[in-house]
């Protein structure tokens, strides 16, 4: 799968871009803040309906007008689609593929897989469990369906059961009406949790021992409540708890309060790691996250790389390019303040690619000397 044509127009400082891609590498160079990723944003966007940033919509659109738009065509398993986001102050943002909107935005994700790598990634060590959550259920979600579905239906579950504890209601019949719905939903989460660790894990040794070339012995292991329900279930820690959270007033056990614990020779990583350990942990990750959704979903996702090679010493950021630019991966998004990485990446490229000056929201197309291939 690969995106061959984007379109924007008001999204975030761009005012309007129409942009064809290369199949394989696609480089932006420009200084910070010139809008190399806010474009990588708004392809995100089109994948997960919601900025790799956390803006709101209303933030993304371009200061001072009233809409936002984008429009991508792709090439998606022999087909080609065409997907549109359409975004207007004070109305619900809306996102069509082939023309059709989607009665539900939850049916679109996993649709066009997608990997990004950002510096943002560092919140995954040394952010609070939250992260790791999220990004534990943005990449299960992909490949899963029935994964969202259960997610979908804990969330909404324990919303219930938080409304209830936060009124101070306690009649137990009513939580544990609640409860059943939690516990079916939970087991399926904690089971599919625990089975992408394990996957993720092997595929992840294997990326981060090839970028740091050392014996460094780093890993993940898998927090999930259900880990410490003595009978497997999540309604008996439900029932143990109910008392302490009549209290507190929240839910304070269950998947929501799950965790991925990163280490480095046994230790948390976001304690011990260096800046260039903890880079090269969080972009092993990315790589690896990458090759869970090539084999999960059938597809070759899109990668993009967001002003990764900073905090990176050269030999690291050698054996990167030389991982992203080999045949396990497909079309790649990369952008950079330093001419001489995105020439080294091009320079190692057998396929097509093509590479743009971003300034001010403005995209122009850079020949080179020897490009006779885009």
């Amino acid at each position: 799968m690969h995106l061959k044509h984007l379109t924007l127009t008001n999204f975030k400082n761009i005012a309007g871009a129409s942009l064809d891609f290369s199949e394989k590498i696609n480089c932006f160079l420009g200084n910070n803040g010139m809008g190399k990723s806010n474009l990588l944003d708004a392809v995100f966007y089109l994948s997960f309906c919601k900025s790799f940033s956390g803006m709101t919509d209303a933030m993304l659109m371009r200061r001072g007008e009233d809409f936002a738009m984008a429009k991508a065509i792709y090439e998606r398993k022999g087909t080609t689609e065409e997907l549109t986001l359409g975004m207007a102050r004070g109305k619900r943002k809306s996102i069509k593929r082939g023309g059709k909107e989607y009665s539900r935005l939850s049916q679109h994700i996993g649709t066009f897989p997608l990997v990004m790598a950002a510096p943002q990634d560092i919140d995954l060590i040394r952010g609070a469990g939250e992260e790791r959550r999220r990004w534990m259920d943005m990449v299960i979600s992909q490949g899963d369906a029935r994964y969202l579905d259960s997610l979908i239906r804990y969330n909404a579950a324990l919303e219930q059961r938080n409304r209830l504890l936060r009124a101070g209601i306690v009649d137990h019949m009513l939580y544990e009406a609640i409860e059943i719905s939690m516990d079916a939903a939970a087991r399926y989460l904690h089971d599919a949790r625990s089975r992408w660790v394990d996957e993720l894990t092997a595929l992840f040794h294997r990326y981060y021992s090839a970028i740091a070339d050392t014996d460094e012995l780093v890993g993940l292991t898998y927090k999930g409540a259900l880990h410490s329900s003595p009978d497997g279930t999540l309604s008996s820690l439900l029932d143990s708890a109910r008392r302490h959270d009549e209290i507190v007033r929240y839910t304070s056990v269950g998947p929501h309060r799950d965790d991925i614990e990163f280490t480095l020779y046994g230790m948390p990583l976001r304690r011990s790691g260096s800046q260039g350990q903890c880079k090269t942990f969080t972009i092993a990750l990315r790589l690896a996250q990458y090759d869970f959704l090539h084999r999960s979903t059938g597809m070759s996702p899109m990668l993009l790389l967001d002003d990764i090679f900073d905090k990176l010493d050269r030999d690291r950021v050698e054996r990167i390019m030389t991982l992203v630019t080999s045949d396990e991966f497909g079309q790649i998004f990369v952008t950079d303040t330093n001419r001489k990485h995105l020439d080294d990446i091009i320079s190692r490229t057998t396929g097509d690619y093509k590479l743009w000056s971003v300034s001010d929201g403005t995209f122009t197309p850079i020949n080179l000397p020897d490009d006779n291939r885009s």
